[in-house]
């Protein structure tokens, strides 16, 4: 799980895009546009996403109590979830509708240069911060391929993080395009048209982070990678028989571990337990993210 990855990646986002928002609403109440208000309107839903982004974070990092033994980590899947929401009900929805009204409007877009020139820096802003976000993501994959971390990642903020930002600059390119188009063809179709398109852009990417969210929340195994390390360190444990079986669950940046292992025959218990706990230690130190160690010995 990422952590100060995930903090500066999150930040990077929220100065492009508290910035992109202001320009972009000065420039769609002078231009008019309907891709500029959609646009405005991505952004500033953007800037409460991070902020959500960062309390959840916040509420992750909250220790176990009595209530919850297991500590509050999955309150970063929880808010992860809730962006994804908020960018498919307030960013894709609305943008659809915006397009759909300005269809029977016919405004012409005024002062093509502004939202133009507006549109062009915010698309070096935006590619700045996925950029960050790019760069903070390749400190953790390692080795790994990105799609292959993208799939099965467990860094929930990274995800929607990357995901708001690839929508904001697809989302800026097609504005340019059809607001463009509307000014050359003098056709203000075209702005309402970009508008339903940087909708259905962020539909389809609110769609992606609302399945990888749910399967977090609802409950998903450690890393692979991560399980294999596990596994590999117990094989090469002289005390153990055979591995029954295996169990983590992610929860948020920690992992719990549950696992059943067959002991040498002629063990005694009191020997039993101190391999236990062991083992236990040395998993611990060498996979820090496993905060909870239960493992049952078995003689079947």
């Amino acid at each position: 799980m990422a952590g100060n990855e995930s903090v500066k990646a999150i930040y990077y986002a929220l100065f492009a895009n508290l910035g992109i928002a202001i320009s972009k609403g000065a420039a769609a109440v002078i231009t008019r546009s309907g891709s500029m208000v959609a646009e405005t309107i991505h952004s500033l839903s953007d800037c409460a996403n991070q902020g959500l982004l960062l309390l959840g974070m916040k509420r992750a990092a909250i220790p176990p109590d009595e209530e919850h033994p297991l500590g509050h980590g999955k309150a970063a899947y929880f808010w992860s979830f809730i962006v994804a929401m908020m960018l498919f009900s307030v960013g894709g929805l609305f943008s659809v509708y915006e397009g759909i009204h300005k269809l029977h409007a016919h405004e012409p877009v005024q002062k093509v240069w502004l939202a133009l020139t507006v549109l062009g820096v915010s698309i070096i802003l935006e590619m700045s911060s996925l950029f960050g976000a790019l760069t903070e993501i390749k400190k953790i994959r390692g080795k790994k391929r990105f799609l292959e971390w993208l799939k099965s990642t467990r860094s929930s903020e990274l995800v929607v993080v990357l995901g708001e930002d690839v929508a904001a600059v697809l989302g800026l390119i097609i504005a340019f395009v059809f607001v463009a188009l509307s000014h050359i063809s003098g056709d203000p179709i075209y702005d309402a048209i970009g508008s339903i398109a940087i909708g259905l852009i962020l539909l389809i990417v609110s769609f992606f982070l609302i399945i990888r969210m749910k399967d977090l929340l609802i409950g998903k195994s450690a890393d692979p990678e991560i399980e294999t390390a596990i596994r590999r360190y117990l094989e090469t444990d002289p005390m153990i028989e055979t591995i029954l079986n295996i169990i983590t669950v992610q929860i948020g940046p920690y992992i719990m571990l549950a696992g059943k292992i067959r002991l040498k025959k002629g063990i005694e218990i009191t020997e039993a337990c101190r391999t236990i706990n062991r083992m236990e230690s040395n998993l611990k130190r060498e996979i820090p993210q496993i905060r909870w160690s239960f493992m049952e010995p078995d003689i079947i």
